[in-house]
């Protein structure tokens, strides 16, 4: 049977919640540089991928000085502005963020589908970690519930891309390192 240890005399209160220490996430060995490509389509609403991964990227060790901010004038335009800057070799990654909507259906899949997969070659064939919150929803109104909704949904987003590039550079610093070593 686990139990909890605990002094004697110090009790905590239903009331009084208890604090979890702060996370402790892993330092990279070798400074870091992103870049963020992000749509000006819906800017109100994208914007909140962005600032949500600015606040999670610095509190996983990139700071804010580190990060380049580009904006295109939709989420089609961000693939090549990734390719030219990944080319750069300036970047140890990039990350993309944009809202694709339409009245028709088979547009707005269309362009998201295209953006992510030329996402992928550009990736691939530069080796630099490309990171995608473009997003294309079933459906979307120009209604302020809408809005809101996209707004807080772009937020998580912008945490969890923060978070997925943040592991994925560590994962290739210590990958590069062990290459360079012989071990692998």
């Amino acid at each position: 049977m686990n139990q909890m240890l605990q002094d004697p005399e110090v009790r905590h209160s239903p009331e009084a919640p208890v604090s979890a220490p702060p996370t402790q996430h892993r330092r990279f060995a070798k400074p870091q540089r992103v870049a963020f490509v992000q749509s000006s389509w819906h800017r109100e609403v994208v914007e909140e991928c962005r600032i949500a991964f600015l606040a999670e990227i610095e509190a996983r060790g990139i700071a804010p000085a580190q990060i380049d901010l580009f904006e295109v004038p939709g989420s089609f335009e961000i693939p090549l502005h990734a390719q030219i800057l990944a080319k750069t070799r300036r970047y140890t990654a990039i990350v993309a963020a944009g809202l694709v909507v339409d009245g028709g259906i088979y547009r707005h899949e269309f362009v998201a589908d295209t953006v992510i997969k030329a996402l992928m070659d550009v990736q691939l064939r530069t080796e630099v970690p490309i990171f995608s919150a473009v997003l294309t929803p079933q459906h979307f109104h120009e209604s302020a519930a809408h809005f809101e909704f996209f707004r807080k949904h772009f937020a998580v987003k912008g945490i969890e891309v923060a978070e997925a590039c943040a592991n994925t550079l560590l994962s290739l610093e210590r990958l590069r390192g062990q290459v360079a070593a012989g071990i692998v």
